[in-house]
């Protein structure tokens, strides 16, 4: 059983204070008999993937070296619907234009309604169609794109960008340039489209943000027989929101909850089975510990290491 816990350290909260002063029982026993194994690290800036999704992705047995994931083909197969079309998901958002660059608003900050985000999309039809795209509504947030436009296309996972100047971000690599102008282009009118789109006046009227923009992302082709795991896997996104939002307390206490659900089931797996893998990552790390066999000396030397909750969430601030 591997459990990877995405935001279990997060650069919004710098303060060692933030994890100092968690109390996480079952993550302690654990740290106490799994040793790391493995440590992850972006080697840029602009890795467009998170490390739990990287994590996810290897798990899968996806090659390593794709700047391609393809999250909403694997959705499809995982709902039964399996497609070698080209997939992507579609989030509508919000741009902040500032003076030298636009900023990315956490989407889930709109609170947009199912009737809004049905709207919109309805209004974005024939555009989409235009371009070769067939997109369904799956939700508020995560409209679902096929076309060939969305092959191979190296989209950044949208936590990479919230919060972030957008352009960096933007598919601009050899591989995507035949699908980056028309995408451009598409941002163009659907900025247009929307400006004076009823549910945006309403929004407005209300003192609401807008939305102006999408951004997709989990885009490519899930090759055939691909996406199985070797054994099961779980990924909570309980700290995502806290850590997103920059709310201390929120994290907090969700990491609380957490220890007591998913790393608990963990620590029991573990009495049961005598194995284990943990996942802990940040924006830009992960470190997997894994129960390994220990000789005497190194039974010793592990309880003199003592590796508590806040060392191991401290390491992976450090690069």
């Amino acid at each position: 059983m591997h459990l990877i816990i995405p935001y279990a350290a997060s650069h919004t909260f710098m303060d060692p204070a933030a994890w100092l002063g968690l109390k996480l029982p079952h993550l302690q026993t654990l740290l106490s008999l799994l040793q790391r194994q493995k440590a992850l690290q972006d080697s840029e800036d602009l890795a467009l993937h998170m490390p739990h999704e990287r994590l996810l992705a290897e798990a899968l047995g996806w090659a390593q070296d794709s700047a391609a994931l393809p999250w909403a083909a694997w959705h499809s197969a995982q709902q039964g619907q399996p497609s070698a079309k080209p997939q992507a998901w579609m989030t509508p958002c919000h741009w902040q234009v500032g003076m030298d660059q636009v900023v990315m608003l956490d989407p889930a900050s709109l609170f947009l309604s199912d009737d809004e985000s049905q709207q919109l999309l309805q209004a974005m039809q024939p555009f989409l169609q235009e371009d070769g795209l067939q997109v369904t509504w799956h939700s508020a947030l995560a409209w679902h794109a096929q076309g060939d436009m969305l092959a191979e296309m190296p989209t950044a996972s949208l936590d990479r960008v919230i919060g972030q100047n957008v352009k960096p971000w933007m598919p601009d690599s050899p591989s995507a340039h035949h699908a980056a102008r028309p995408l451009q282009r598409l941002q163009s009118e659907m900025q247009m489209l929307l400006y004076n789109h009823p549910v945006n006046d309403a929004r407005e009227a209300r003192r609401q943000h807008t939305v102006n923009a999408f951004w997709l992302h989990g885009a490519g082709t899930l090759l055939a027989g691909s996406g199985a795991l070797a054994q099961p896997v779980a990924m909570p996104d309980a700290l995502r929101a806290g850590a997103l939002r920059g709310d201390l307390q929120a994290w907090q206490q969700a990491w609380q909850q957490l220890d007591a659900t998913a790393v608990a089931d963990l620590l029991e797996h573990f009495k049961v089975t005598g194995q284990a893998t943990l996942s802990l990552c940040s924006e830009h790390a992960a470190h997997t510990y894994e129960a390994v066999p220990a000789t005497w000396h190194q039974r010793i030397t592990r309880l003199f290491q003592n590796t508590t909750p806040a060392t191991a969430l401290a390491a992976l601030m450090t690069p």
